[in-house]
Order: C-alpha cells, then structure tokens, then sequence
C-alpha cells in the first residue's frame, strides 16, 4: 500500500482546509485510513479514521464537530475535510492505512503498517 498526501499550508483561524489521501494496493474489507497530527516533542495524536468498506467513523473529541472524514472510491483518496480551524489544529498532519485494523484500534498509530508523508498545517491567530 502506498499513500500519498497532499493539501495543508497556512490558515488564518476559523479557515478551512482540505486533506487528501490517495491509496493504492488496498485489499481487505477491515481497510481503515487514519488522519494523526504530531507537534515537535510531542506523540503522534489520533484526528480521525474511516473504514473504507463501511465507511464508519471515529473523530478525536477535539475536532468533533469541525473535522470530516470521508472517501471517494473512483479516486481511492481519503479526505479530510477542517473546519474552523484553531491555532491548536496547527502540526504536522499524516494519513496512515492498515487492512486489519479494529475498531478500537483505530486511535493508536503503532497499529498502522502504512503512512504518508506529512503535510504542515499552521493556524494563525
């Protein structure tokens, strides 16, 4: 599987912005594609996740509400769709994929065999 990211830049708070994740080589019906964001010292947080079959979903609480997941399968390309943004949204943003991941796996970047490269994200105030 491989994944390539694109979308990001800066923003002014409440903006939006749009993430894009295109994936080639999925193969499994437990094919999940995560979003994480990670600032310098500290760990790799979980956004949010879709499963590409049943298109189910999970959002940190901190983007409840203001974040979008979802997938296009024509394009094979996960989307990530922010919405007022917040300076605390600003990092640096992965997309990851796995074909086995459970639900309750779906926050823990460890259990993520495939990742993006990282697209920066910084909010200005």
């Amino acid at each position: 599987v491989q994944l390539q990211a694109s979308g990001g830049g800066p923003v002014q708070a409440g903006g939006s912005l749009r993430f894009s994740c295109a994936s080639s080589g999925r193969t499994s019906g437990r094919y999940v594609v995560g979003w994480f964001r990670q600032t310098p010292g500290k760990e790799r947080e979980f956004v949010a996740a879709i499963n590409w079959s049943t298109r189910h979903t999970s959002y940190a609480d901190s983007v409840k509400g203001r974040f979008t997941i979802s997938r296009d399968t024509t394009e094979n390309t996960v989307y990530l769709q922010m919405n007022n943004l917040k300076p605390e949204d600003t990092a640096v943003y992965y997309c990851a994929a796995d074909g086995t991941l459970i639900r309750s796996g779906w926050p823990n970047p460890a259990a993520y065999d495939y990742w993006g490269q990282g697209t920066q994200v910084t909010v200005s105030s």
